[in-house]
């Protein structure tokens, strides 16, 4: 098993945070992925710094065998949800207060396929339960199919697919994803791990 750490972001994290944003853009420009997001618009640095100011930006270290740790991926965590989420139909009602969403995963494209996106949800969903929210939300475009099979694959199901605009893109398809059931607390989970000054 690779040796991972999932910790909150710090200043020094950013430019490889944005690193991986402009990896994406440019898999995206060549037709090597699609998850429509628009360089130069979102995610950009800005997206990164302003999430690292508030405390929202988590980053997932790989432990390379040099013994160093590269940045393979990050997101932003927190209990803020779209506004096009008032228009999903989710299985469950919940107030804003039990519902932490995760926005804005990526993953390194030249570290696909080791499992770090599934290790980044797991963390997601303990971190939810240690702040008591039993609801967790998702939203990804509706074009990103690998994000939609990637998320059914985790026991996530679309809400709904609906009409917006997000961070500056213009009428997307975005969808709604969440949990089909309340998630129950287990009796004891590890605390994510303390933020490195």
């Amino acid at each position: 098993m690779m040796d991972i750490t999932i910790r909150k972001a710090v200043d020094n994290d950013i430019d490889a945070i944005v690193n991986i944003y402009d990896k994406i853009h440019t898999a995206e420009e060549k037709g090597e992925m699609t998850i429509g997001w628009m360089r130069n618009i979102y995610p950009v640095c800005e997206t990164a710094e302003n999430a690292l100011t508030k405390g929202e930006l988590f980053t997932l270290l790989l432990k390379q065998e040099s013994g160093t740790e590269r940045i393979a991926a990050s997101a932003i965590i927190n209990q803020k949800q779209l506004p096009a989420y008032a228009l999903a139909d989710w299985h469950y009602q919940a107030n804003d207060s039990e519902i932490m969403v995760l926005h804005t995963l990526t993953i390194d494209p030249d570290l696909k396929c080791r499992n770090l996106g599934s290790r980044f949800v797991s963390f997601y969903e303990q971190y939810a339960l240690l702040h008591d929210c039993h609801y967790l939300r998702i939203d990804t475009q509706e074009k990103n199919e690998n994000a939609r099979r990637f998320y059914d694959k985790l026991g996530y199901q679309t809400a709904s697919i609906v009409s917006c605009d997000f961070n500056g893109i213009k009428k997307i398809s975005t969808c709604a994803v969440g949990l089909p059931r309340q998630s129950n607390p287990p009796q004891t989970f590890a605390k994510p791990p303390a933020s490195r000054a």
